[in-house]
């Protein structure tokens, strides 16, 4: 690494308030990217802010993704989940825009790139913005909108008299560049974007995503094409006019059939862009319950709300835990999970966990001096309980109905079709599942059964030169926070002692060889059940496995071989606490591992977060670390 300059970011990251305010100093017109930790930054624009930069080959335009979440000055931009782009000259606000806009975002860019250079050249005065959709009501003035704001702006929050769906813009669009023109066309149409992110579906969420045509004889192609590349997944919100945006977005795209498309619906999206029918350009929600169970499939944290006509209340999608009982779980556990399928039910996170009493008596404090605490304490440790975070629209609410009264007796008496009631124990007093009373004690259970974890991430030699920036986009994207990073070429002895319990091991020397022959980047990733969630992204130690078996992980696309397959990942919690240590050593403090060649950083506006009586799920040897050379 000696010598060698390192290629700039496109984009720089500002993660905290200091780093904001030394942005607010850069010389020039910065255009920043504002994005909430859990969805990331629009990826969409990325590929143009490239093609500008190119092309216009001015050292006084910068680019910047901003955090909204850890940004004091950015607090009012927490919850809006539209794509928000922020134009910055000398420090000051001077145009925004919101939606990934592409035409409309570049003309800005080069419209106030001319601006700036010309405050700058002839000291003329900026004319500075208020970004009106930010300001309370009480604050709002007659000043006129700047021309890129539009009058009847709208927050994400959909009120009674609005509906939404998801649409999702395809691989196949994607891939030919349409994505960008297809979101035009949408905006054109009057549609409201809500939310807009970029994804590429692995296997399994393809098949969980169409479950309901898994009876169809093109279920196995269709999976296989929905994970071939990157979707646009899009919440719109009706054209004016329109009481229900499901069958307006559904006539827009037009029938499935592209052919059928072409005869009925000329204009139609599927028309204009699809080539046959399954690789016809876009997808829209059937109605409304399925919608609803789409945005809880994309964006389970997404805060978008309905007041509802019933009773005023704000439903919004939101978590809730359940727990599965031992004595139903061993039994009644797929029937049960099928029940919250049809529910309209996403499982966000799952984990089955054998509890001590401690964690028991930590989990029900409130409830240890009742009488019936002990027949609660003997069925909770009976077995492993079977934990799930639950996502939908009014996820608490709804899952505290389907299971119905907590009283076993009651529920069989008064609501026989409730859960609790179709899977009471016989002879046993104690209810068989468990929900959350109220949002608060939801957030407080999921942190206890799926606390935030941190996992090591090792980008290797083979695949640092080339893919590392692709990498840590998708490892950003994929919702984990890097809260430390370490450019280093690793000495053989920390090779070998990264690698110890393989000693006797006929390939150590080889794989020592090829960890210390160049730079790795080492990463802390911090995520709620960030050891599985970074092993599936990284996909099988054999990248030939892995381009069967989860052809859009790091490694089916980025590995030559079993040996270079390009990324490592721990097997365990226990793992990562080692080797962070190994590598970072005491991660609670600024103690950093020094040597030649290697850089170190601590990502600002990052916690460190343990939970000591949190429950583990079962460890398991690192697939990675047992190379087979007889594969």
């Amino acid at each position: 690494m000696a010598g060698k300059k390192k290629e700039a970011s496109l984009q720089a990251s500002v993660t905290n308030q200091e780093q904001w305010e030394e942005m607010l100093a850069t010389k020039g017109l910065t255009v920043v990217d504002v994005y909430q930790q859990w969805c990331g930054p629009c990826r969409a624009v990325v590929s143009l802010l490239r093609k500008i930069k190119n092309e216009l080959g001015d050292d006084l335009l910068h680019f910047a993704t901003a955090e909204a979440d850890s940004i004091d000055a950015l607090e009012k931009y927490r919850g809006k989940c539209e794509p928000t782009f922020l134009f910055y000259g000398g420090g000051e606000l001077v145009a925004v825009l919101r939606g990934a806009n592409a035409p409309l975002l570049q003309r800005m860019i080069v419209e106030e790139l001319g601006k700036e250079k010309l405050v700058l050249e002839q000291g003329g005065e900026r004319k500075v913005v208020k970004d009106d959709g930010l300001v309370d009501d009480d604050e709002k003035t007659e000043e006129e909108h700047s021309p890129q704001q539009s009058d009847n702006e709208e927050s994400i929050i959909v009120p009674a008299s609005k509906s939404y769906t998801v649409a999702i813009i395809k691989p196949d669009a994607v891939a030919h560049g349409k994505a960008n023109e297809i979101i035009m066309k949408i905006q054109d149409a009057g549609f409201e974007i809500l939310a807009h992110e970029e994804h590429t579906l692995t296997e399994v969420e393809a098949r969980d995503f169409y479950q309901h045509k898994a009876a169809e004889a093109c279920f196995e192609d269709l999976v296989q094409f929905m994970s071939s590349g990157p979707s646009h997944i899009l919440v719109l919100s009706q054209v004016e006019g329109s009481a229900n945006v499901v069958p307006a977005w559904r006539e827009f795209i037009g029938p499935a059939d592209t052919e059928e498309a072409r005869r009925e619906n000329p204009e139609s999206l599927r028309a204009q862009y699809g080539t046959q029918t399954l690789f016809n350009a876009v997808h829209g929600s059937e109605d409304s319950d399925q919608a609803s169970r789409e945005l809880a499939f994309f964006f389970p944290n997404l805060r978008t709300a309905s007041v509802t006509e019933q009773d005023g209340e704000e439903e919004r999608v939101e978590r809730t835990l359940a727990l599965i009982r031992p004595d139903v779980a061993r039994e009644n556990r797929e029937e049960i999970l099928a029940q919250i399928h049809n529910s309209g039910f996403t499982v966000a996170l799952q984990k089955e966990v054998m509890l001590t009493e401690e964690q028991v008596r930590q989990f029900y404090f409130q409830h240890v001096e009742e009488d019936y605490f002990p027949a609660l304490l003997r069925s909770m440790t009976s077995g492993p309980v079977l934990a799930l975070a639950l996502a939908r629209m009014g996820a608490v609410h709804h899952w505290k109905n389907i299971l119905g009264p907590t009283d076993v007796k009651k529920a069989k008496e008064e609501s026989p079709e409730c859960l609790r009631a179709q899977f009471a124990v016989e002879d046993e007093p104690i209810n068989q599942l468990h929900g959350s009373a109220s949002h608060e004690e939801a957030e407080r259970e999921i942190n206890f059964f799926f606390p935030e974890q941190q996992t090591l991430a090792v980008i290797k030699p083979d695949a640092i030169e080339e893919h590392k920036e692709t990498i840590l986009e998708e490892i950003r994207g994929s919702g984990f926070s890097v809260t430390r990073l370490k450019e280093t070429v690793l000495s053989r002895e920390m090779a070998e002692e990264f690698y110890k319990e393989h000693r006797d091991k006929p390939f150590f020397n080889q794989l020592v060889e090829f960890m210390s022959r160049g730079p790795c980047m080492m990463l802390v990733l911090t995520k709620e059940n960030a050891v599985e969630e970074w092993r599936a992204l990284m996909g099988p130690a054999d990248p030939d496995q892995a381009k069967v078996t989860s052809p859009n992980s790091v490694r089916a696309r980025f590995a030559s071989d079993i040996l270079h397959n390009s990324v490592h990942g721990s097997s365990s919690e226990r793992h990562a606490e080692e080797t962070i240590r190994l590598i970072f050593g005491d991660i609670c403090t600024d103690t950093e591992l020094a040597g030649d060649g290697e850089t170190d950083a601590t990502i600002p506006g990052e916690s460190h977060n343990s939970t000591p009586c949190s429950p583990q799920a079962g460890e398991s040897d690192d697939p990675e670390d047992s190379l087979n050379h007889n594969t």
